[in-house]
């Protein structure tokens, strides 16, 4: 494994190191990039991908991303920097939509189903061209930020790429789940509505 400190640089550094890492390499390989911002890892995977790479990315701390890409075959030739760096440096790619969730099931009827469909609904968030700027989580739709949850990998992934995950301390509290969160961070009901308000759009599945 190769692993590429991008920590503190400035757009196209991280996609210029990245890119290098992966064209010097000899045989299939794993690059890891570490960066601080989500717009670096958005730029990493877009670059990543086009060049045939399996890429991944999760959180690791506050301001800090990893992003994992396999290698499967030894890249081409570099294109010259300026053509890349205009290519990849491309803005944040989130609108202001908000998702709100209030229950671990999508939709009323069978629950077996409702969790089915709620878990195939964050895959397919992942798979958005704008991403959304928050997901909210309260009442039952708690349990799908903490252990056990089906959706976990998908919301880590959307976290990893910059969308803020939010879940209500209250209904942790209540659930007995605040030990079990797994993935983004505690808030209350004032942050909550204040998001609300601000966004332009709200999607509630």
């Amino acid at each position: 494994m190769i692993t590429v400190n991008a920590m503190g640089d400035a757009c196209p550094i991280p996609v210029v190191k990245t890119k290098k890492a992966m064209q010097e390499l000899k045989q299939p390989d794993i690059v890891e990039v570490l960066v601080d911002n989500e717009i670096a890892v958005q730029n990493v995977m877009k670059m990543a991908s086009g060049s045939g790479g399996d890429v991944t990315s999760e959180k690791i701390g506050e301001k800090e991303f990893k992003v994992i890409i396999k290698v499967s075959q030894v890249m081409a030739e570099l294109e010259a920097q300026e053509k890349e760096e205009a290519m990849v440096c491309m803005p944040d790619k989130r609108k202001n939509t908000i998702i709100v969730v209030s229950s671990d099931k999508m939709g009323n009827g069978n629950d077996e189903l409702g969790k089915v469909l709620i878990k195939g609904f964050f895959f397919a968030v992942t798979q958005l061209e704008e991403l959304p700027r928050s997901i909210l989580f309260y009442n039952g739709g708690a349990a799908l930020t903490c252990e056990g949850s089906d959706s976990l990998d998908d919301l880590k992934e959307l976290e990893a790429q910059g969308v803020e995950i939010m879940t209500c301390g209250t209904c942790l509290d209540y659930y007995g789940l605040k030990d079990k969160l797994c993935v983004g961070t505690v808030t209350n009901m004032y942050s909550i509505v204040e998001t609300m308000n601000h966004a332009e759009k709200i999607i509630r599945p």
